[in-house]
């Protein structure tokens, strides 16, 4: 079993902004658990950046966008030329890259947002809850189909989300 000391933990978190986690290597309980990276936070640190936890869900929305035109315009393809295995490789590498960012959007939303910054004694609770889950429930649409509609409807409800949760307008550039 490898043994990690508090000085390389220390240095990892203030290098990368992750704790170490151990978790189990394998399903074989008898072997050590390997060392593996967990995100940030909840110790509870008291570093939030809000505004960049906006910034990316909105970068990864412009993402998924780009993603569904992609996977859109590889489908139109087909009515002219059969797939090739590379066009079909790129099709799926979309979909995975639209899937991911979609996650990484409720990820935000509940690990960050609502399990660190929202909080129950807030005069609007209610409304930042039910924003919040809107962003997850667009994100999900966004996993399950490729109309560039779902794109728009998470930028949407993220911008709603930033209202609810700041209490007004956003101030950042969103078209870059």
């Amino acid at each position: 079993m490898k043994t990690i000391s508090l000085a390389a933990i220390v240095l990892t978190v203030a290098a990368t902004g992750f704790l170490i986690a151990n978790e189990p290597a394998s399903s074989n309980v008898s072997e050590p658990a390997a060392p593996t990276l967990a995100p940030h936070c909840e110790v509870p640190c008291g570093i939030y950046a809000d505004q960049m936890r906006f910034e990316q869900m909105l970068e990864d929305t412009k993402t998924i966008a780009k993603a569904i035109d992609s996977i859109n315009e590889f489908a139109a393809g087909l009515e002219d030329t059969p797939p090739t295995a590379k066009g079909i490789n790129q099709a799926n590498r979309w979909v995975t890259t639209k899937e991911n960012h979609a996650t990484n959007t409720q990820h935000i939303v509940s690990q960050y947002f609502l399990t660190q910054r929202i909080k129950s004694d807030h005069k609007d609770y209610t409304g930042q809850l039910a924003t919040a889950h809107r962003v997850l429930v667009a994100a999900m649409k966004c996993k399950q189909d490729v109309d560039p509609a779902t794109a728009e409807a998470l930028k949407k409800a993220i911008l709603d989300l930033y209202r609810a949760y700041e209490g007004k307008e956003p101030a950042f550039e969103q078209d870059k």
